[in-house]
């Protein structure tokens, strides 16, 4: 997989520790040679002698808007840089959601093309002629899209075959899609974990992790997430769920 991060940032997707996506299973991905992130500073591109990326609004107001023509051509010089088809992403707080669904869905993509906005945002004629899908981290807002940015690669880049040491870690994790009782499926939340001692300040790992049952063992699993998800997250179990 390849992806490019648009940004007027790019110091910040470099690949060494201690880099945010240079440590960890994001780091260990990239040296593995299983994905690419490059970062291509938009002011490479500004038609403007200081290299200006933004302006006033117009219609007057705070902050500055990103204009039109150095992301536009940024985007088409990358694009340009490899064959693959790159789906095109822009991190708004406008936009939906980001759910393990659609991080699924984009793991499986080729190639991604990410815009890290900034400033007030981003004049609206150069969004609707790129038409990216507009992702959101979560009802806030951020400084720059650029850590946005950083976790949508790290959801993404954990889901690349050979990026965890055991293959179905991805599934067990919480928003992870698993088969539920009477049928159908949903995504739920993790399980409680637990390791040694096995009695700390008086808590006592549950019997059935000792039993050696693995039966028993997934059974006691499937019955946590469905109550946790119940009791932290009802809005993601479906109607046929138990």
């Amino acid at each position: 997989m390849r992806i490019d991060v648009l940004t007027t940032f790019p110091e910040m997707f470099g690949d060494q520790p201690p880099a945010a996506l240079g440590v960890s299973i994001p780091g260990r991905v990239r040296r593995a040679g299983l994905a690419e992130v490059h970062a291509t500073d938009i002011r490479g591109f500004s038609e403007n002698k200081h290299a200006k990326t933004d302006d006033r609004p117009f219609g007057g107001g705070p902050g500055m808007v990103m204009m039109c023509q150095p992301l536009w051509d940024a985007v088409a010089a990358v694009e340009g840089q490899d064959a693959r088809p790159a789906r095109r992403i822009l991190m708004s707080p406008q936009g939906e959601r980001l759910a393990q669904a659609r991080v699924e869905e984009l793991a499986a993509s080729p190639r991604l093309l990410i815009i890290a906005g900034h400033y007030e945002g981003i004049d609206e004629r150069v969004i609707e002629e790129l038409s990216p899908l507009e992702i959101s981290v979560g009802d806030y807002v951020l400084s720059s899209g650029e850590l946005a940015a950083m976790v949508l690669i790290d959801a993404v880049l954990r889901l690349l075959p050979g990026a965890l040491g055991d293959e179905e870690s991805a599934g067990q994790d919480s928003f992870g899609e698993v088969t539920v009782p009477r049928g159908g499926s949903a995504r739920l939340l993790d399980c409680p974990h637990y390791t040694k001692p096995r009695e700390w300040r008086g808590r006592t790992v549950p019997e059935v992790l000792l039993s050696g049952d693995h039966g028993k063992i997934a059974a006691w699993r499937l019955e946590q997430r469905l109550r946790r998800t119940r009791e932290r997250r009802p809005d993601v179990l479906g109607p046929d769920v138990p």
